[in-house]
């Protein structure tokens, strides 16, 4: 009985593994290059719609359709203004695009420099960058 599922897991992991390698192979391994120019408008839109106290799960029916990821905004904090930094640089399919926020707060706002990964191919995506600050 030992043996039986002994060899039932060994089986399911060589075919997990299988699994992995095959669709891990499918892939040409180049990502899709940004469009700089594209990526800017994107991020643009997404951080007006904000500021005009849009919902960001109402992007992907947008006039520039994309989808959009930070979880500030998600959570209901009110975008006041922003600001830009620089055009940004690629980083791998993305943009990364640093942008100074400005939230409102109890009393007063509160000032922040973030940065967002715009993606433009093969789908608009715009997230917070979590990992850098």
């Amino acid at each position: 009985m030992l043996f039986d599922l002994r060899s039932r897991r060994s089986a399911c992991g060589a075919l997990a593994m299988l699994v992995a390698l095959s669709v891990a192979g499918c892939s040409g391994g180049v990502a899709n290059p940004v469009d700089p120019d594209r990526a800017r408008v994107a991020l643009k839109s997404a951080l007006d719609h904000w500021k005009s106290g849009g919902d960001p799960l109402s992007m992907p029916t947008s006039a520039t359709p994309m989808t959009v990821q930070d979880l500030e905004w998600q959570s209901g904090a009110k975008l006041v203004d922003y600001e830009v930094l620089g055009d940004g640089e690629p980083a791998d399919a993305n943009l990364r695009v640093k942008v100074k926020l400005t939230l409102a707060g109890k009393g007063k706002n509160a000032e922040k420099t973030v940065n967002y990964l715009v993606t433009t191919s093969p789908a608009v995506t715009v997230f917070r960058d979590a990992m850098r600050r």
